[in-house]
């Protein structure tokens, strides 16, 4: 029985789930994005995230921990290095699962699991979409009234602009005319 048992075994022993797991985990941080099911992507972010968090102080003693769960010089480095930068000031959740359907094979549910701060297109996306404006679907009745609507608030705005321009350059002649005297 399995009762309060809280992760997923995966079905594998002990030994063989700490080594895929570290093995998972040095992937995702060297490769920033990896594919792979959604059971072990949900236990790779369990894994993974407090060795993230750890990364932040870099410490000998941080190092040595991140290192016994990883085995990997190469991951630890990058960890610390690249990783901790960019995650320094969000306080928690640095991996993103997508999921991307059934495999062919087993039809296990397949997913990209990645580190959040270092997709590129989903930074682009929200940045763009805070500052694209807001687009509403309008019926076509009143899309008439409304072009009639913004035509008029355009056209004072030109035409106001207009005089503007013109007393500068009177102002400007008299000035001149009083520098000739």
């Amino acid at each position: 029985m399995r009762h309060r048992k809280k992760f997923n075994h995966l079905g594998r022993t002990s030994s063989h789930r700490k080594a895929m797991l570290s093995n998972m985990a040095a992937s995702l941080i060297v490769h920033k994005r990896i594919k792979t099911t959604v059971a072990k992507a949900k236990a790779l972010r369990m894994y993974v995230e407090p060795l993230i968090n750890r990364s932040k102080e870099d410490t000998t003693h941080s190092r040595r921990i991140v290192f016994s769960y990883l085995q990997n010089k190469e991951a630890v480095s990058e960890l610390f290095r690249e990783v901790a930068q960019k995650v320094a000031d969000r306080p928690g959740g640095y991996t993103r699962i997508l999921k991307l359907g059934n495999r062919l094979g087993d039809a296990a549910e397949m997913c990209y699991i990645e580190l959040v701060d270092f997709n590129e297109n989903m930074l682009n996306a929200a940045g763009s979409a805070a500052s694209a404006e807001k687009k509403t679907r309008r019926s076509r009745r009143g899309s008439k009234k409304a072009s009639a609507e913004v035509a008029a608030e355009k056209a004072p705005v030109a035409k106001e602009a207009a005089p503007k321009a013109e007393p500068q350059k009177e102002e400007q002649a008299p000035e001149a005319d009083k520098t000739e005297e």
